[in-house]
């Protein structure tokens, strides 16, 4: 499940330009032991030339796409403004959750979802809709606001909302949600890890042991970071990461720009990735490495034209 969330996180990531701070409600939903979030502003797509561009490769004609819209009259990339995702990030652990603002039909969504095999469960006013095996849901807390993940984080997020005012302060600690304001005030999408990576590597991987060498000893030296991305006619993305030592920190940078180094010099096996990788930088300044990358958004966009030309076989890359 806390793959899934992340993975969709991280497609709507490309959908922002200009993110104000969070919203509170979305923020207060969040579980007071979240060590990993992420988010982005959807709405902002629509000012973004490459939020545009990203809307323009998810195609009406999609099938499924299409379905939903049809059945439902929910389309997301009209009809969602934020994502909010949280993970106690503890290798293992199969918990998390996502929350979102936007417009949702919830009656018809609710009597679609129920005639394909869901299960409807009322908490209060607020609907769930569950999966057969009642281990997941989806939680409307009004035609605004969702939450979805397991269920029993589901139904404690729905018991926050319902024992706290609006606007209420969030149940995580003051620390994470500075770190929350402050990158998703500046930053268009964001994410924060308050654990060591290798906990992240252990779940992207499905607890697989890692693989050894200096990249390994390099993240297993990091034990918080923070990241986002910016688009102002630029992609620009800077990632932050705190060390346990000096030493581990500037052995860090060190290995991020050799890879980067090594990508360039296989230019003519994807030209425009060397020269995307051409902005690197990779600094250390005491326990703390800071990354950064600035692309021209036409430039990125050929960087991903071709997973989007794999994903769309029918339709032909822009030139």
């Amino acid at each position: 499940m806390k793959a899934r969330i992340f993975a969709t996180a991280t497609v709507l990531s490309a959908f922002a330009t200009s993110l104000p701070a969070v919203d509170s409600q979305l923020l207060s939903l969040m579980m007071p032991d979240a060590k990993v979030l992420a988010g982005v502003n959807v709405a902002q797509a629509k000012s973004s030339p490459f939020g545009q561009y990203v809307l323009s490769q998810i195609s009406a004609n999609d099938p499924g796409l299409q379905e939903l819209i049809t059945l439902t009259g929910f389309d997301p990339r009209q009809d969602l403004t934020e994502v909010l995702v949280a993970s106690n990030g503890a290798a293992g652990s199969h918990t998390g959750l996502a929350a979102a603002t936007g417009n949702f039909n919830v009656g018809t969504i609710v009597n679609l979802a129920t005639t394909k095999g869901g299960v409807q469960e009322n908490v209060g006013t607020t609907v769930i809709l569950e999966d057969p095996g009642q281990t997941h849901g989806v939680a409307f807390l009004s035609s605004s606001l969702v939450v979805a993940g397991d269920l029993a984080d589901v139904k404690a997020a729905i018991a926050r909302a319902n024992s706290s005012p609006a606007n209420s302060s969030p149940a995580l600690p003051s620390d994470v949600v500075k770190q929350v304001n402050a990158l998703s005030s500046s930053e268009d999408a964001w994410g924060l890890s308050t654990v060591p990576l290798t906990n992240l590597a252990m779940l992207a991987s499905n607890n697989a042991p890692l693989p050894m060498g200096n990249l390994q000893n390099s993240l297993g030296s990091v034990q918080s970071a923070s990241g986002g991305v910016k688009f102002t006619g630029t992609v620009n993305i800077t990632v932050q990461a705190q060390t346990d030592t000096a030493q581990n920190a500037t052995a860090l940078a060190g290995v991020a720009q050799f890879l980067a180094n090594m990508a360039q010099l296989n230019a003519a096996k994807n030209p425009q990735a060397v020269a995307a990788l051409q902005s690197l930088t990779a600094t250390a300044n005491g326990t703390t490495v800071t990354v950064t990358l600035s692309v021209p958004e036409d430039q990125f966009q050929q960087l991903i034209q071709p997973q989007a030309s794999m994903n769309h076989p029918h339709r032909p890359m822009k030139k």
